[in-house]
């Protein structure tokens, strides 16, 4: 068997473009439809075209001259396929004999490619040989090792659906809404008094509804299509400015803007992140390490190969003070939205209450939001593990937390003096599990919420909180010195950070010192 171009991985990453040709084809499939496509529909075409293709191609060439075998003979003038150069042919200018003691009699025969280069191969050759066949006139299925489509699909369809939307909204007429492709100049048009139909429905159910809940209000012409009458209404609210379509990959679910929560429409104060240039080539492969283990949302990782079941989050400061949980990658590749979406609706089952928590997840601000009251009920601390996986609905999620029954510890606490923070080591009752490294503290929360406030408003660098902090938490350590996910930690408490730049600082400036093991310390003479 001979490896197919559709097996390499670098065929459909590194390498793979959307050429006209796919894009021509596809609208050849809408047209002969009639229907509009999902991504996922348009996925299946374009792999399966991909594959027929390459096949195609290879055909066409075992038509036009002989498989190569090492075994045959053939003559001068005659055209040959050569499998394991990637299907080149060639033509017989020479035959001579060959002469190698151990092979006994043989000819040679001198081939000429498409390319001008001429190379010289073994014929009429005894014995066993690799490039031999069973088969005098083999077939492509003999040549070929198999290929499975939806393994493809499986392992390249997040990034091959990516390319393929973007290819596809670079073209004037083509018609996207909630997950589906179709042709403009094939689109029913709705009228203005469709559209304000649909917000008096929406206003008046006060939820989320699917297209398939207002279509039948709207009285569009009897002789559409169902499917176009859905994707018509679609694209319509799509590009109306008062609907916000809120479903997950899979079920389209359309609400009105200004019933949104605010925290929905606006990011969180405490999670607004100032980008902060820094040199990442300072960052060593353990410190690049510790920074994919905090997973960060706001840290440059790559998502996971596999949408993962479960993700296991630590929460920092500033999540747990907004009620909020991060979306970094892994949460992010859990939670698929459609091409557009930059909010959808979920609901959250707390597997201890069984309590359902109305939650949201906000892409462009990076959280999800909802879970103030979740925290509040648990008590769950700064530092502490949150887990939330996939049920086998697309629009419920579990979220639970290691508990176990309350206990007394002791934990860091940050406490407000002067206009900055001090940290202290307090005893506080706790009952679920947490990141030691992480875990903190706080009573004032309207004064942390003025430090940062102030912190942002000077626009301290990083540099001087950093240099702040580590004195601070280094008094509670009696090596005098701090771990990175706690220098991490605190300094989320008065500015949003992600861990890169405070590894970055770090290892540029000279006040700070390595002591091994990800912990550091203010130089002596600092």
């Amino acid at each position: 068997m001979l490896g197919r171009q559709t097996l390499n991985p670098r065929y459909w990453t590194d390498s793979l473009k959307i050429t006209e040709d796919d894009v021509e084809y596809l609208f050849s499939v809408m047209l002969d439809r009639e229907q509009p496509l999902s991504s996922a529909d348009l996925l299946d075409r374009l792999v399966a075209r991909r594959i027929r293709s390459e096949e195609e191609m290879w055909r066409k060439r075992l038509a036009e001259g002989v498989v190569y075998q090492p075994k045959a003979a053939y003559e001068v003038g005659q055209k040959l396929v050569f499998p394991a150069l990637n299907f080149e042919m060639g033509s017989v200018v020479g035959v001579r004999a060959g002469s190698n003691p151990d092979r006994g009699d043989f000819k040679v025969v001198a081939i000429e490619f498409e390319d001008g280069v001429r190379r010289e191969f073994a014929s009429e050759l005894s014995g066993e040989h690799i490039l031999n066949l069973e088969s005098e006139k083999p077939s492509l299925d003999d040549l070929l090792e198999p290929v499975n489509a939806e393994a493809i699909k499986a392992r390249y369809g997040r990034r091959i659906i990516k390319l393929l939307e973007a290819r596809l909204a670079e073209e004037s007429d083509v018609a996207y809404a909630a997950g589906q492709w179709f042709l403009k100049s094939l689109l029913p048009s709705l009228s203005v008094g469709h559209i304000n139909l649909a917000e008096a429905v929406l206003d008046m159910n006060g939820a989320p509804l699917s297209p398939d809940d207002i279509v039948p209000v709207l009285d569009l012409p009897k002789e559409l299509e169902g499917s176009l009458k859905v994707f018509a209404l679609n694209y319509a609210l799509y590009h109306d400015k008062r609907f916000d379509e809120v479903g997950p990959t899979g079920l389209v679910r359309w609400y009105l803007k200004r019933l949104e929560p605010e925290e929905v429409q606006t990011v969180p104060e405490r999670l607004i992140y100032d980008p902060i240039a820094y040199n990442a080539d300072l960052l060593s492969e353990d410190a690049l390490a510790l920074e994919a283990e905090i997973a960060d949302e706001y840290s440059p990782l790559d998502e996971p190969e596999e949408t993962p079941d479960e993700v296991t989050l630590t929460l920092i400061y500033p999540h747990r003070r907004s009620g909020t949980l991060p979306l970094n990658v892994a949460l992010s590749t859990m939670f698929p939205t459609a091409y557009e979406a930059a909010r959808i609706q979920i609901t959250l089952v707390d597997t201890v209450t069984g309590d359902e928590y109305n939650g949201w997840v906000v892409r462009q601000g990076r959280y999800v939001v909802g879970l103030d009251q979740y925290f509040r009920t648990h008590k769950l601390p700064v530092g502490a593990f949150v887990k939330v996986a996939r049920t086998d609905q697309p629009d419920r999620f579990s979220i639970s937390f290691e508990g176990y029954r309350p206990r007394t510890e002791w934990i860091r606490l940050v406490v407000p003096q002067n206009n900055s923070i001090s940290v202290e080591n307090q005893r506080r009752s706790i009952g679920a599990a947490y990141d030691d490294l992480m875990v903190l503290g706080a009573d004032d929360l309207e004064k942390v919420d003025e430090i940062w406030r102030r912190t942002r408003q000077q626009r301290r660098s990083v540099i001087e909180i950093v240099r702040d902090l580590l004195p601070e938490l280094a008094r509670l350590n009696p090596q005098a010195s701090v771990h990175v996910k706690t220098l991490y930690s605190a300094v989320n408490v008065v500015r949003r950070c992600p861990p890169g730049p405070i590894l970055a600082a770090l290892e540029a400036h000279p006040d700070f010192e390595p002591v091994g093991g990800h912990y550091w310390r203010l130089r002596p003479s600092s």
